[in-house]
């Protein structure tokens, strides 16, 4: 019987700028989801759901804070307990190393030797998906793949300008690769979802040969073009994804868990999504307030209307005011009279007595981290 011991690489690399100023301070991987979870969250669950308990992550040094605030420790995935193996790197060692010469993958070949596991699996840090890596692991081995990467059939605003997109023979051979920005036909596409299962020894091997060609330092843009030289076998996922990449794509992923079948797919399927625990009270809800699909999370008071909304936590909604299509992340005041809508508001934000704050369905206005919004602002 086939072993499935597997160690992980979790790749934080992709950050955009048409995020800011949601991503100011903190990394794309540690944004708000659905009120409690953060987008990191749903990486490292599909990493541990694989009781994999050897993971290598790499991060950009300038946000690594807000990343090592919500993973603390890693008790909640259990990496804290005896047997498991955590490594942090940089993706600015790898830039450095290979600018001066050296051998810039050395370290995560150090972690993968160490580990000595028989199967490595790669996973991106932007996509909202709950995947099932012992279902991708089993794949893999039934089809004797040295690499098998995983596609999500998408349409094209579901891309970005930088993924990767496959081209499948008619069962579902990797042929080609090619960049989203390439791309000029409409219709649906088959996205890398940047997860690959790959045997350990071969990942190893190929490493070292591209630091000794000088390869790129980007792990999953040389993984895509493998996938193609091997031919590889690719697995699709068939569950509920969302690529955030900009604004709108989180905005609408965050309103698409207001939709039961979406929610189930990702939150509440087989696979549970772990994120930190926080013990608080639960949220109040005065009797003169109005909510309707709305997820909210705890340690708030309710008392204005809300609709259409996602609420993290210790949020204050004053009496008579109102949020809908709103996405309201945690420690917000909303005070008296105050209108929110078509919005998505940062920590710490404060909405005063009798202000608007209105965007549009597909521009939704962002309000930045701790601000006091004491005068109206609306989109023409």
């Amino acid at each position: 019987m086939k072993t499935s011991k597997m160690c992980a690489i979790f790749s934080n690399q992709h950050e955009y700028s048409r995020l800011k100023p949601l991503t100011d301070e903190r990394a794309l991987s540690t944004l708000y989801f659905a009120g409690k979870y953060r987008l990191m969250d749903f990486a490292l669950s599909s990493i541990v759901n694989a009781d994999i308990n050897h993971v290598y992550t790499l991060i950009s040094q300038e946000k690594v804070r807000s990343y090592l605030d919500h993973l603390g420790g890693g008790k909640e995935w259990g990496l804290d307990t005896i047997g498991s193996y955590e490594y942090l790197d940089f993706y600015q060692n790898l830039m450095r190393r290979r600018s001066r010469g050296e051998n810039y993958f050395d370290d995560v070949i150090f972690f993968l030797k160490t580990c000595k596991m028989p199967y490595t699996v790669f996973i991106g840090n932007k996509m909202a998906a709950n995947f099932d890596l012992k279902a991708i692991l089993h794949f893999h081995q039934s089809n004797d793949n040295r690499i098998t990467p995983v596609f999500k059939r998408v349409e094209k605003d579901n891309l970005a300008p930088d993924d990767h997109t496959f081209v499948l023979s008619d069962n579902d051979v990797v042929t080609e690769q090619r960049e989203a920005i390439e791309l000029t036909s409409e219709g649906s596409f088959n996205l890398s979802a940047n997860v690959y299962v790959m045997n350990t020894d071969w990942l190893i091997h190929e490493l070292e040969k591209a630091q000794k060609s000088g390869a790129s330092y980007d792990v999953s843009e040389r993984l895509a073009a493998l996938a193609v030289k091997e031919k590889a076998n690719a697995y699709e996922y068939t569950g509920y994804l969302r690529n955030i990449h900009d604004i709108p794509s989180y905005y609408q992923a965050n309103l698409d868990m207001l939709e039961k079948d979406k929610r189930d797919s990702l939150l509440y399927g087989n696979q549970k999504i772990i994120t930190r625990i926080r013990n608080e009270v639960g949220t109040y809800y005065d009797k003169e307030s109005d909510v309707k699909n709305t997820l909210i999370s705890t340690g708030c008071t309710v008392k204005g209307e809300i609709k259409n909304s996602i609420v993290s936590r210790r949020v204050n909604f004053a009496k008579d005011s109102v949020a809908k299509n709103a996405v309201i992340m945690a420690n917000c005041k909303i005070k008296s009279g105050a209108d929110v809508e078509y919005a998505i508001l940062d920590k710490n934000v404060v909405i005063e007595k009798g202000v608007t704050v209105k965007g549009k369905p597909d521009s939704p206005v962002v309000i930045k981290k701790g601000s006091v919004i004491s005068k109206d602002f609306v989109l023409d």
